[in-house]
């Protein structure tokens, strides 16, 4: 039977200001946010990656990101300070002894491992490797450090440590008509297009290297940005903490490794991966956990099954005990947390049921819990788990969310996202208690702000699921007027959003401050309920989704202040789906905004690098008859003659997770069809646009929004 423990947390929402200013669309240029956390060994201080937007050169309009470490005492007696100023720093981590730092900056286009000491000087560049060197670990004694890098396929053919007996990789590289890869093996031949056919090869293979053809044959060539039939490798490496010290490689091969962590005393380094010598790596699902000598010299296997991912090694203080994460090889699914001695078998894991996608584990040091954060129900707290009683406690307010934390001790230092402000440093006890605030990156400007406050809602729908909605009323809200409104929806479709979702903290309160009232919530599907909820749509991602988020704001505009004939509805990714979806089903819009969306399955399954999407919720492929007919079913194309709203739609010229031909195949039709259209595109622009993309591209995105709205709504 489940155990759970949830603390009673008194929610933080006193922040409404009668008085303020509105927040304007230019806001969004002063958000500061806060990341890696790491504490100090003796708990008294904790550095940190801030990332700012800063004017890029001498444009008016033209901003970039910035990120550069800074230091603050964990007990918020002093205000943050920087470390770095020049080039962007990231990833820092404090050296046992709490002497130095390591950290990450780029170097000639590739990461590189610097080291700060706090005895004075500029940082020291340790790594110079022709890989780069990124995720630094220092051993307990801090004499060396544990870096991870991707090598390219052509690379590690030819690397005398990775692949010391240039052996070629063992699973199929799919070339047709070449067979035990020999097309791999070093070509003699000089280029020439009239010669031989092995000088024709070498003439074709410079086209390739000449960036003048690409050419394709594994399953996954599309990138966030481009296609590339490339291969590369993440392999784990140790260097000693010297300056001129050589790297020494944990693991080689042709295959992928992350998440290293050292044991107790050094001597041993648990990590992840994958190591199937049958299948190329684009088709092996499955990940393994191993363990290896801090040389390198043993390495095995320690959890791996077929169909099974193990990952999220984690090792607890003594050594004795190995916390992981493990679940099926569909991304529908909450893996679950487990621990097992670390010389025995998954046989003798442990389970620690909680019914939510956990991330960021990390023991105490007497080994009774586990940390870890989670989304859930709008939220995103710090969650503690007891090892032996299986007792899960929250610790942070259940109306906020977590996106960054460290333990150390007695000391808990984490980012907190909620309604009165997007990212703001926080110390407490480890068990959560006397939490004060130690940054003022935000507070201090939005103080001045007059913010909208999200009011929790629930339906039960007709499935038996408790749905939950959020409605922020106008900045400005005057009891007794009706107010035009905004149905917001979020993407994923397994995302979550709520009071302690960050990406959409500005928009959220822009909009209200423009004077709209904004509804969003979690349909079926959603992240953040567990496994049942999570699969609620498989095989339904119009009908039942629709319903709830319609139900949302059926229910909400029963208060009185929603003025039905002034509706919008708007999203991004699988919410740009369901917007089509919804429009083309029912006719109570005014004007529609889809962002970045899917609208043809059997399309984007060819054009998107999210297709696993297709097999995982359709059961199948577009030529499979059976998934052929819900996948047709299920897409918002099938049903366009039927949309009618004044539609734009927006896609970012180089995003190929949802593919741009999708929003030009929805307005063409629309066109076509001689309906009420607009189409954006926003050059260079990928998946990411709203969230990191170019700054002036998101604020053009966000106010071409609420322009088009403005055009059917308000005049």
């Amino acid at each position: 039977m489940k155990k759970y423990l949830v603390l009673l947390l008194l929610p933080i929402i006193g922040f409404s200001q009668q008085k303020g200013e509105l927040i304007k669309i230019s806001d969004m240029l002063k958000i500061k946010q806060m990341s890696g956390i790491n504490i100090s060994p003796d708990g008294s201080k904790a550095v940190f990656v801030l990332n700012s937007i800063d004017q890029d050169g001498d444009s008016k309009w033209e901003y970039k990101y910035n990120n550069q470490l800074y230091i603050v005492p964990t007990d918020g007696s002093a205000a943050p300070k920087p470390l770095t100023a020049k080039d962007p720093a990231a990833q820092p981590v404090w050296s046992p002894d709490g002497k130095q730092l390591a950290f990450v900056r780029a170097v000639e286009g590739k990461p590189q491992i610097f080291l700060l000491s706090f005895e004075g000087g500029e940082p020291i560049q340790l790594t110079k490797f022709k890989y780069g060197a990124s995720s630094p670990k220092f051993s307990p004694n801090g004499k060396q450090i544990l870096f991870s890098a991707s090598v390219s396929l052509k690379d590690l053919l030819k690397d005398s440590v990775l692949n010391p007996t240039k052996a070629l990789p063992q699973w199929p590289m799919e070339k047709p008509g070449f067979y035990n890869n020999e097309f791999l093996k070093s070509n003699m031949a000089k280029a020439d297009p009239d010669g031989s056919i092995d000088e024709i090869r070498a003439y074709l293979e410079l086209n390739v290297n000449d960036r003048k053809a690409k050419v394709i044959n594994k399953l996954n060539f599309q990138e966030e940005a481009t296609t590339s039939g490339d291969l590369s490798f993440a392999h784990i490496f140790i260097v000693a903490t010297e300056v001129g010290a050589t790297p020494k490689a944990i693991t080689s091969g042709f295959y992928r490794f992350n998440s290293p962590e050292f044991s107790a005393d050094g001597k041993k380094i648990v990590f992840s991966g994958n190591m199937d010598a049958t299948q190329h790596p684009d088709r092996a699902l499955e990940s393994q956990i191993f363990i290896a000598d801090a040389d390198g010299s043993i390495m095995k296997m320690i959890l791996g099954a077929t169909g099974k991912t193990f990952n999220s090694p984690k090792l607890s203080p003594s050594g004795k005990w190995l916390a992981f994460q493990t679940g099926t090889v569909s991304f529908v699914d909450v893996p679950a947390l487990a621990i097992m001695p670390i010389n025995g078998t998954y046989a003798d894991a442990i389970t620690l049921p909680f019914d939510r996608n956990k991330g960021s584990l990390n023991w105490t040091k007497d080994e009774k819990y586990i940390y870890f954060n989670a989304q859930s129900n709008g939220g995103a707290p710090i969650y503690r788990v007891d090892v032996k009683t299986k007792l899960v406690e929250q610790l942070t307010e259940a109306t906020a969310g977590i996106s960054s934390y460290d333990l150390s001790g007695n000391k808990l230092v984490y980012v907190k996202t909620e309604a009165a402000n997007p990212f703001e440093l926080y110390s407490s006890y480890a068990a959560g208690k006397n939490a004060i605030r130690i940054s003022s990156f935000n507070y201090d400007w939005i103080s001045s702000k007059k913010l909208s406050v999200p009011e929790k809602k629930t339906f039960v729908n007709e499935k038996g699921m408790t749905v939950e909605y959020w409605v922020m009323k106008p900045a400005n809200f005057e009891a007794g007027k009706k107010y035009p409104t905004i149905l917001n929806i979020h993407g994923g479709p397994s995302a979550m959003w709520g009071p302690g979702e960050s990406s959409m903290w500005h928009e959220f309160q822009y909009y209200t401050a423009k004077g709209y009232v904004v509804v969003y919530g979690n349909p079926r599907g959603s992240g953040g309920y567990g496994a049942d909820f999570l699969r609620g749509n498989l095989n339904d991602w119009g009908t039942g989704p629709t319903s709830d988020v319609l139900t949302s704001l059926d229910i909400a505009a029963k208060d009185g202040f929603i003025d039905t004939s002034k509706l919008a509805v708007t999203g991004g990714s699988y919410a740009g789906y369901l917007v089509a979806w919804i429009i083309s089903h029912d006719q109570r819009f005014k004007a529609a905004c889809a962002q970045r969306g899917v609208y043809d399955l059997s399309t984007f399954f060819g054009e998107g690098n999210a297709w696993r999407l297709v097999p995982n919720y359709f059961g199948g492929y577009p030529w499979e008859a059976k998934a052929k007919l819900i996948i047709e079913r299920e897409s918002p194309i099938e049903y366009v003659a039927n949309i009618h709203t004044p539609f734009i739609i927006f896609h970012g010229e180089n995003d190929l997770r949802t593919g741009v031909i999708q929003s030009e195949m929805l307005y063409k039709s629309l066109k076509v069809l001689g309906r009420t259209v607009e189409y954006v595109r926003h050059p260079g622009g990928t998946h990411e646009l709203t969230r990191t993309g170019n700054n002036r591209q998101r604020i053009d995105q966000m106010l071409r929004t609420m322009e088009y709205f403005e055009r059917f709504i308000k005049h």
